[in-house]
C-alpha cells in the first residue's frame, strides 16, 4: 500500500474519532442542567480487522449531586433531587483536547497530500 495514502487514511480515522468525541461532549454540556442526566463517555476500541476503530458510548456511573428540594417534580420520597453528574470544566477540557487532536490529524492529512502532489509533479516531468 502507498505509505502516503495510509497516512491520509489514518488521519481521516483520527478526525472521525475526534468528531465523535466533540459530539458526545456537546451532548453532555447541553444536558448538564438536566436532573438525573448521566454523563456519556466515548470508548474507542481499536480494531486491526476493521477500517475504523469501533466506538461505543457508555454512561458514567458516578452519582450526581443530591439536593433537597421537596417541591421539585422530580424529587424522590425523601424530597431529594439527583442532579446531573456532568462537570462543565471536564467537558470543556475534553472538547478542547478533541479539537486539538482533530487539528493535528488535519495537519498530517494536509502534509501527506502536499507530499503526494509533489511526488506526482516529479513523476509527470
Amino acid at each position: 500500500m502507498n505509505p502516503l495514502k495510509a497516512i491520509m487514511q489514518e488521519a481521516v480515522r483520527g478526525m472521525q474519532l475526534e468528531s465523535r468525541r466533540v459530539t458526545v461532549a456537546s451532548e453532555n454540556i447541553s444536558n448538564a442542567d438536566t436532573p438525573g442526566y448521566q454523563r456519556k463517555i466515548l470508548i474507542a476500541e481499536p480494531s486491526a480487522a476493521e477500517q475504523f476503530a469501533r466506538t461505543k458510548v457508555e454512561l458514567d456511573e458516578t452519582p450526581g449531586e443530591r439536593s433537597y428540594e421537596p417541591s421539585h417534580p422530580l424529587a424522590d420520597d425523601e424530597g431529594y433531587v439527583v442532579r446531573s453528574n456532568v462537570s462543565l470544566v471536564m467537558e470543556m477540557a475534553d472538547m478542547r483536547e478533541a479539537n486539538r487532536t482533530y487539528e493535528a490529524n488535519l495537519n498530517s492529512f494536509q502534509q501527506a497530500r502536499s507530499m503526494y502532489r509533489s511526488l506526482l509533479d516529479i513523476l509527470r516531468r
